[in-house]
């Protein structure tokens, strides 16, 4: 572990609704910057790890560094993936609430409310 830090007082949300950009960025001396910002609080926290003796050597940042750029894209189609999945279900999740609205009660029959209830069971 080369560092550590809490990123504290994000209130209690909904599955999927906290939005947390983590940072971390490696300058030419060797020195990373990590930081962590939730989107809707604007509660944020930051470390700076120096390169110390006993830590990494430039080669094994540089062969950190070229494994970053390998994935990258694999990062962000996965990034994209999760975002659509957490759409998916906060969509699910907001159709479930209107099923449950009383000025919807009488509109739809039981076998149509089970139905979507059975599908917004399978996606969440």
């Amino acid at each position: 572990i080369l560092g550590k830090f809490n990123l504290d007082g994000i209130p209690p949300m909904p599955r999927g609704q906290p939005q947390i950009d983590v940072t971390f960025d490696i300058d030419a001396n060797g020195i990373l910057n990590v930081h962590a910002a939730e989107k809707s609080t604007g509660k944020e926290n930051k470390i700076t790890i120096k390169n110390d003796k006993g830590r990494l050597s430039a080669d094994e940042i540089e062969r950190m560094v070229q494994e970053a750029e390998r994935y990258k894209h694999e990062d962000e189609v996965n990034r994209m993936r999760i975002e659509a999945k957490n759409s998916l279900e906060n969509y699910a999740y907001s159709i479930r609430n209107t099923l449950n609205e009383p000025q919807l009660a009488g509109k739809l029959s039981e076998s149509d409310k089970s139905s979507v209830e059975g599908k917004i069971k399978e996606t969440t």
